[in-house]
């Protein structure tokens, strides 16, 4: 009878758990959808980067900042233009490998288990998955002012810029 009980319980806690799931993920592709919106993500501005949402919390001490991350998913050789992020970005290699330059600094090339952070007003000059047949995955954490476009893209810096391969 006990195991029953515990069973049914069991049932119920991972049931709540799915509704719980889903709703925060439709929770955060809303809000995604929302700074696409903002972002002017609609225009091309990279090629074979998908991202996913991961979550987006209002910092409980400081309302006027929210945490964004994604998942950041780079087709073999996909590359971004020259684009700047509203606040503080972490970001953090999960799989592949991933070159990338900042403020027309020196190409640094990331490995799996790599990070690098972008301070605020940084420009990301450049990003690229180099592999011809290896997809690379990442984790970007963005820090930024409350309902702040989260991603511009710069169109004169990417046309001017040239990258050391």
């Amino acid at each position: 009878m006990k195991f029953k009980l515990v069973k049914s319980k069991i049932i119920l806690y991972v049931r709540l758990l799915a509704a719980s799931i889903t709703a925060g993920l439709l929770s955060v592709a809303g809000i995604a959808e929302a700074d696409e919106a903002r972002s002017g993500a609609n225009d091309v501005k990279s090629v074979g980067i998908t991202l996913m949402p991961v979550t987006a919390q209002v910092l409980p001490d400081d309302p006027k900042q929210t945490l964004t991350a994604f998942m950041v998913y780079l087709t073999p050789q996909a590359s971004t233009t020259s684009h700047r992020h509203a606040g503080v970005v972490f970001v953090h290699v999960l799989e592949g490998t991933v070159r990338s330059q900042l403020n027309n600094g020196e190409v640094i090339e990331y490995s799996a288990g790599e990070s690098w952070n972008e301070p605020p007003g940084s420009i990301h000059s450049y990003m690229e998955n180099p592999s011809k047949t290896i997809p690379a995955r990442l984790i970007a954490t963005i820090i930024a002012p409350t309902g702040a476009r989260l991603t511009t893209y710069d169109q004169e810096a990417s046309r001017n810029s040239r990258h050391a391969h």
